[in-house]
């Protein structure tokens, strides 16, 4: 149970949270305080695909990644979501199973909300469920649109919506170029050498630190004309 300082912490998140933000002060405060808290180490799972949605999840601190495995037994990345967010409501609401895996990639805390206690909370505020069916719809696009860049981009157009998305308004990207890789439906080495020659082009600089966005407009070009093929 939040307490203290920590209820205030978790609170503000829930605040800035797309569902919860529909809710009034008295019920995101009734919900931190019902909340258990929990934390997970990267590599970690959250839930599995099949588990029982009896719990929805906020997440204030660190980054998850939502995957599922192919035929192969390969896992597919679906989405990176970074804090503050939602995680399994879907299964919450409908209380069916758990659609695809959850797992930490950097070291995240969380808040448990159990699955009756969300039910109430959206039922006694009939806007918050309005609110809801936004966010769905939302990720929804994102999905598809996520779905049909892997169908139609090709491996320099993926890499190049990647280190922009990563960077968002900054031109920083902590990603180590293993993860790149693993989100983009790649091999590590074919990554490097696009690095590399982007690099080389001087449109990144690679170094400890990671890699860095020197040219947005050259990537996005890569993006354009990886489309237009």
């Amino acid at each position: 149970m939040a307490q203290g300082k920590d209820l205030e912490a978790v609170t503000a998140a829930l605040t800035k949270s797309e569902l919860m933000a529909a809710l009034s002060e008295a019920t995101r405060t009734r919900l931190a305080k019902s909340g258990q808290p929990c934390s997970l180490d990267p590599g970690a799972l959250l839930f599995s695909r099949g588990d029982k949605g009896d719990a929805l999840y906020v997440l204030l601190e660190g980054e998850v990644e939502v995957r599922t495995s192919n035929e192969a037994g390969r896992d597919v990345r679906l989405a990176a979501i970074k804090a503050v967010a939602l995680l399994g409501e879907m299964a919450v609401l409908d209380g069916g199973a758990r659609s695809a895996d959850i797992a930490a990639i950097r070291r995240s805390r969380l808040l448990r909300i159990s699955r009756d206690q969300a039910l109430a909370a959206l039922e006694s505020e009939p806007k918050a469920l309005l609110k809801l069916i936004a966010e769905l719809s939302r990720r929804l696009r994102a999905a598809n649109a996520s779905l049909e860049d892997a169908q139609l981009l090709d491996l320099g157009g993926r890499l190049a919506q990647r280190l922009l998305e990563e960077a968002g308004d900054g031109a920083a990207i902590t990603l180590t170029q293993t993860e790149i890789a693993r989100r983009i439906g790649a091999s590590r080495e074919k990554v490097n050498r696009k690095l590399h020659e982007w690099s080389d082009e001087g449109w990144i600089s690679l170094g400890r630190a990671g890699i860095r966005i020197t040219a947005r407009d050259k990537l996005q070009a890569v993006i354009r004309e990886a489309r237009a093929n």
